[in-house]
């Protein structure tokens, strides 16, 4: 019998009171009141979106600031605060959550696109065991049930108010957040050296793709290549059987250097309207949240041609497509792309702009022995089916198991 059971055993033997959301504490507003230009130049810290979103417990060092006028009256946040994203564009993405670990340094204020639960009892719930009950499996499906929308979701307080979540003796949950703080510990030292073996593939990558002006020919893209902009499909369009398609967005987050299939499809009758690349073209998004995200590609390497959208360019050329490719990923790269990007709200890349980018062009034989050196190093920092990447989903895998099921109890009768 584990810690957790005998304490369990020992002080709710019949069960564990669920409380609803509402009669924990109350919901309190991010920054109001605040425009564009308030952003610019801030001189308190605020917590962003982000930063809710993608950490368990809130990073008080982030450099997001605001600013704050003599007499103004913001809600400053606790410890114990749990905070919520208040909206997001999928209804499993909505209300993340985040909790202040440590009582803030300094004045300390919550974004207004997210909002915040106060608990009334600082002895009820722990600051640690909030920040994993509230991310648990069981929980976040019904936080998603509490969101409402249609292109953006957001979170419905009066539904979310009625959820009910498991509060255990102090004890029993500072045992579970002891286990669990182990298993994030161990996360966090993988993710840590994972980042530092891209960063030491990046930095060799582009050691392996610098070549002296007087050893290769470096030729503006366009004179090796053409850039074919694709055509027009939305969501409505994907289906799951159809016309094989790449979508700028899935550049970013679903392909890696190359790919000889497609993670979606576009309808079949909308042929005669699509623009395709064939196998050996490289696919480049051309549009991006970002200057540094901006131009990312993949090589297309299937046997069929592959629909692109019209945010997207594919580069006919007459190179190996993965040297193309994973020249687009060097500083080399970003350094010359930078000055083609048109900097509006939505960064943007013109087919001008790329062919005028100068590309090195060793010969075709060692074009293929970097790409095969670059193939091992890409496959030991991206490959999820092995190395330190495959650990660290097993990794991730495991924790999610033990977290899920040391945060599931027997309803103590009411």
């Amino acid at each position: 019998m584990s810690r957790i059971d005998e304490l369990i055993a020992e002080l709710c033997p019949d069960g564990v009171p669920h409380l609803a959301v509402g009669d924990i504490g109350a919901f309190v507003s991010g920054l109001g009141g605040k425009t564009k230009a308030d952003f610019s130049g801030g001189n308190a810290r605020f917590v962003s979106y982000r930063n809710v979103y993608n950490n368990l417990a809130v990073d008080q060092a982030a450099n997001d600031f605001v600013r704050m006028r003599d007499g103004e009256r913001q809600n400053e946040l606790r410890l114990g605060d749990v905070l919520f994203t208040g909206s997001s564009e999928t209804p499993d993405d909505v209300g993340m959550s985040s909790v202040v670990l440590e009582p803030p340094r300094e004045p300390l204020y919550l974004n207004s696109f997210c909002f915040c639960l106060r608990p009334a009892d600082p002895g009820l719930l722990t600051p640690g065991y909030s920040k994993y009950i509230f991310r648990s499996a069981r929980v976040r499906r019904e936080i998603a049930k509490a969101a409402s929308g249609v292109t953006r979701f957001n979170i419905s307080k009066g539904r979310f108010a009625k959820i009910r979540i498991p509060v255990p003796p102090l004890e029993v949950q500072r045992e579970i957040v002891r286990v669990l703080d182990l298993f994030t510990t161990l996360e966090a030292e993988l993710e840590a050296e994972l980042e530092a073996r891209r960063r030491q593939y990046a930095h060799y990558r582009d050691s392996l793709l610098t070549f002296s002006p007087r050893g290769v020919r470096w030729v503006p893209m366009g004179e090796v290549g053409e850039f074919i902009r694709g055509r027009r499909f939305t969501k409505a369009d994907v289906v799951d059987d159809g016309i094989p398609s790449i979508h700028y967005g899935d550049i970013y987050t679903r392909y890696g250097v190359a790919a000889d299939e497609t993670v979606a499809h576009v309808r079949s009758d909308l042929a005669s309207q699509l623009r395709f690349a064939r196998s050996g073209d490289v696919v480049i998004a051309a549009v991006g949240e970002t200057v540094e995200d901006v131009g990312k590609a993949v090589a297309w390497l299937g046997d069929a041609d592959v629909a692109i959208h019209d945010d997207c360019f594919l580069y006919r050329h007459t190179m190996n497509a993965e040297y193309v490719s994973y020249y687009l990923q060097t500083a080399a790269f970003h350094s010359q792309k930078s000055s083609h990007v048109a900097r509006a709200k939505v960064k943007r890349l013109s087919a001008k702009g790329l062919a005028k980018i100068a590309i090195p062009v060793p010969p075709l034989e060692e074009q293929a022995r970097i790409v095969s050196i670059l193939d091992k190093f890409d496959a030991l920092v991206n490959d999820l089916s092995s190395g330190l990447p495959a650990e660290l989903a097993a990794r991730r895998k495991q924790y999610e198991y033990y977290r899920d099921r040391l945060l599931t109890f027997k309803e103590a009768a009411a």
